[in-house]
């Protein structure tokens, strides 16, 4: 049921997302979507947790071997790459709900929990690469991605670009969050 949410909001935006709507996306009969979700509320907190947990599956290795920054810009960038393409929708609803937390303080805290995973994912990224002051890095890492994605799909720089294009963005920048020389 989050999943048609998610494609609602993707769609149709916060307002086209009502439980008949959702119902509707899912193929459901009217009423099943209020069932489990009784608020409007409880509705955008279990689609925000849904999308966290999509995420977990798709972008958390299990293990974090020691990597250079070659090896983190290639998994960044394919990571801007999937959350541009494959997870559009993802990344379309997450900017819906994210600006409804500006008005609302609950969606607010339940999307600042889940973000701190993708927080705590980032620093664990930057420990890997052997960069010290891992949680400030982390931070400015998500920040920086959170925009490149952003660009890529609602932004000015909404186009398509190469594959090896973003990783060399990805990797000066890296360069500079992490410290590090270029390629090591």
């Amino acid at each position: 049921m989050t999943d048609a949410a998610i494609a609602t909001l993707a769609r149709d935006g916060l307002r086209g997302l009502t439980h008949r709507a959702v119902d509707r996306a899912a193929g459901l009969p009217e009423g099943s979507c209020s069932y489990y979700f009784r608020t409007r509320h409880a509705l955008l907190v279990g689609t925000v947790t849904r999308m966290a947990d999509l995420d977990t599956v798709d972008l958390v290795p299990a293990d974090l071997p020691p990597m250079d920054v070659d090896h983190l810009a290639a998994l960044v960038a394919d990571l801007v790459e999937q959350a541009s393409t494959t997870h559009r929708d993802r990344m379309l609803a997450r900017y819906e709900l994210s600006i409804e937390a500006t008005r609302r303080p609950e969606l607010r805290a339940a999307l600042t929990a889940v973000g701190e995973r993708y927080r705590q994912l980032a620093m664990r990224i930057v420990a890997a690469t052997g960069a010290g002051d891992a949680e400030r890095k982390g931070r400015a890492l998500v920040a920086f991605l959170d925009g490149l994605i952003y660009d890529r799909i609602a932004g000015a720089g909404a186009r398509a670009l190469a594959t090896e294009e973003i990783r060399q963005s990805v990797r000066e920048s890296l360069t500079g969050i992490l410290g590090h020389p270029s390629g090591s």
